[in-house]
């Protein structure tokens, strides 16, 4: 016999609480919901709620583990698991140097877009130069400094 005041099923009062659920604070209104489709699992006793709540717990468990043990424990013959562990290590040792050559090819790569890039901006500032753009005007009516983005030396190479 269920003691419950609401029932979990489809029913004017369990739509409107979950509705209003939804609008004041939507984990509440989810929170109904599962209450609507799912609350006959529990029968509206407690000690069936906990008992699924247990075994649930229990079967999360029991997934974490089974994870752990392929990965661990020995098959029970012992040249299947020495011929394992060697191959886990050789390809440790293969992963480790990929990882390597990785690390080598983005600093190479790092390094040729920097030259491009200094090839790119000694290039722009020559040709600015040459082409007397306003920015680079080495008078001016303080002090007869240069203000331009290189130095004098740069502008008087070509």
């Amino acid at each position: 016999m269920s003691t419950a005041i609401i029932k979990p099923q489809w029913s004017f009062v369990t739509i409107a609480l979950m509705v209003l659920g939804f609008i004041i604070f939507w984990p509440l209104g989810l929170a109904m919901l599962a209450y609507i489709l799912w609350g006959e699992n529990f029968g509206g006793s407690s000690e069936k709620a906990e008992r699924w709540v247990n075994k649930q717990k229990e079967w999360a468990r029991n997934c974490r583990h089974q994870s752990r043990r392929y990965s661990r424990h020995s098959s029970g013959n012992a040249a299947f698991d020495e011929y394992r562990s060697e191959q886990m290590k050789r390809l440790d040792e293969e992963r480790r140097r990929l990882d390597e050559e990785v690390q080598e090819f983005d600093e190479y790569m790092r390094n040729l877009h920097m030259a491009r890039d200094r090839e790119e901006f000694d290039r722009f500032m020559r040709n600015r130069g040459r082409n007397g753009d306003s920015h680079s005007t080495t008078d001016n009516e303080e002090g007869g400094h240069y203000q331009g983005y290189g130095s004098d030396e740069n502008r008087n190479r070509d």
